[in-house]
């Protein structure tokens, strides 16, 4: 067979043979492809890949281990638990309401330090350990709240305690080994990773309904610590496992991990950018969730109608999941971000107006849950795409505090635009331009600086190993169509 004719950009009817022959197997096209990791034929080794999910044959231990831990720690819990026990902490020891929901913006407060610091042990010491004993000691904190004698400071610090040691069990921490095993298909495997809080969110209620009722409110407190302790734990321990380097031959340099320094990424305008967009973005996404509840009964809906369309939040979260990241692995993220923010900022135009028909309550709940579900998927992909995994931890720690303040204040912030004006409107329709804005602002990210490995790349026998920075690359759609497809 004669030697191929490779063009750049190749199409289906280019793979050819000097003399003509179409391949029955087309190859990958040559190292400068700008296609990268999105070409069809991309295979690294010069070959086509026979699958596009082999990546998750080595990479599901990692994946699941990762959901179970993530749906069953600091995440998750104190958000979906907090408002089903708070009738019961009322009736026990005479707190109010806002009492009690102040221990979530004690958590936000911690976490602020305590997750960067996680995300820097993360990276000098390995995912594994830290996630390892992060989970016993959130378990144990989580339990603690079993103890509570009406002193309201002690449950406060019983919060900032659970919130300090169980920072390791954030998605920053998981994620990393995530994005260590997946390349093709890495928005797909954060997806499902990520799934845990939407499975937890889903399953939480009718659980603590059945713990309360059988063990009482103390006894449910034990019962939501044993979930990490007998559950996470066991599966990390056995499953959760970082890529070990690879053996290096003697008369080759040991490989290294692809990415900027963490000050080398504080330095880039585009990591500033990112967290700047997360605080609005955070707010506008966390506040109507909590408050879903009294906008909609605001909006004349009854009890029963309430609580059938708010149920309908975990569902679209979990769609959110894995539809979100298989729309990351095959367009260009930013461009996504424009879409899955303007969709619930449509939600919150609608949940504004005077009069809310229950079809556009329904489109926009499952609009703005679907919008909860990719957040993290997009942050992690983010990170991964334009900064690298050098300092993986690190970043993300810094900017899931960003994503925290604005979290941590929504729900407030909300809350206190109802109790002024009697409505939520004006702060709907300042939550229907903030995502919006942020949307169309991440599209300046131009192209990706990390599309594929620099192991894969190095592996292509035509051409040499790109140079410190390896060659940005978009999708192939919005290369063409991006206005902004440079730097």
């Amino acid at each position: 067979m004669g030697s191929i004719v490779r063009r750049d950009p190749p199409t289906l009817s280019e793979w050819r043979t000097s003399s003509g022959a179409m391949l029955a197997a087309p190859v990958c096209c040559s190292a400068n492809c700008r296609f990268g990791a999105a070409c069809a034929f991309a295979g690294g080794d010069g070959t086509m890949r026979a699958s596009s999910y082999a990546e998750f044959k080595t990479g599901w231990p990692v994946v699941l281990s990762s959901m179970l831990g993530i749906g069953l720690a600091l995440s998750p819990l104190p958000f979906y638990t907090t408002g089903v026990m708070a009738p019961h902490l009322m009736k026990a020891f005479g707190w109010s309401i806002g009492q009690i929901m102040a221990g979530i913006t004690v958590t936000t407060a911690v976490v602020l330090f305590a997750g960067p610091a996680a995300g820097f042990l993360a990276v000098r010491y390995g995912a594994r350990p830290i996630v390892l004993t992060s989970l016993v000691l959130f378990a144990l904190s989580f339990m603690a709240f079993a103890f509570s004698n009406g002193s309201l400071p002690l449950y406060y610090a019983t919060w900032a305690f659970a919130a300090l040691v169980g920072a390791g069990t954030l998605p920053m921490t998981w994620t990393v080994a995530v994005n260590q095993r997946f390349d093709r298909r890495k928005g797909l495997a954060l997806g499902i990773s990520l799934m845990g809080t939407g499975l937890f969110g889903f399953f939480s209620k009718p659980l603590l309904a059945w713990m309360i009722g059988d063990f009482g409110w103390r006894g449910a407190y034990v019962g939501l610590g044993l979930l990490p302790l007998l559950i996470a734990f066991p599966a990390a321990l056995f499953l959760f496992f970082e890529k070990p380097a690879e053996a290096s031959a003697p008369a080759k340099a040991a490989p290294v991990v692809e990415g900027l320094t963490f000050r080398e990424t504080i330095r880039q305008w585009r990591f500033w950018l990112i967290a700047v967009i997360l605080v609005p973005v955070s707010f506008a996404l966390a506040g109507p969730i909590p408050n879903m509840e009294n906008i909609l009964k605001t909006a004349g809906f009854g009890a029963k109608t309430i609580v059938g369309l708010t149920s309908l939040i975990g569902l679209s979260a979990l769609s959110g999941r894995l539809v979100g990241g298989w729309l990351l692995d095959r367009f260009w993220a930013p461009a996504m971000a424009l879409v899955i923010l303007a969709s619930p900022g449509i939600s919150c135009f609608l949940l504004a107006q005077p009069t809310v028909a229950a079809p556009a309550a329904m489109l926009s709940i499952v609009l703005i849950g679907f919008a909860v579900g990719v957040e993290y998927d997009l942050m992690a992909f983010l990170v991964a795409r334009y900064f690298g995994m050098r300092s993986y931890t690190a970043i993300y720690g810094v900017l899931y505090a960003f994503f925290s303040v604005g979290a941590g204040v929504g729900p407030l912030l909300f809350g206190w635009s109802f109790d002024r004006t009697g409505s939520y409107r004006i702060i709907l329709d300042v939550a229907f331009f903030v995502l919006i804005a942020s949307g169309a602002a991440l599209l300046a990210l131009g192209r990706y600086r990390y599309a594929h490995r620099q192991d894969e790349a190095a592996s292509f026998p035509a051409a040499a190993a790109p140079a410190a920075d390896p060659p940005a690359i978009i999708p192939s759609v919005v290369a063409a169509q991006s206005p902004i497809a440079g730097k």
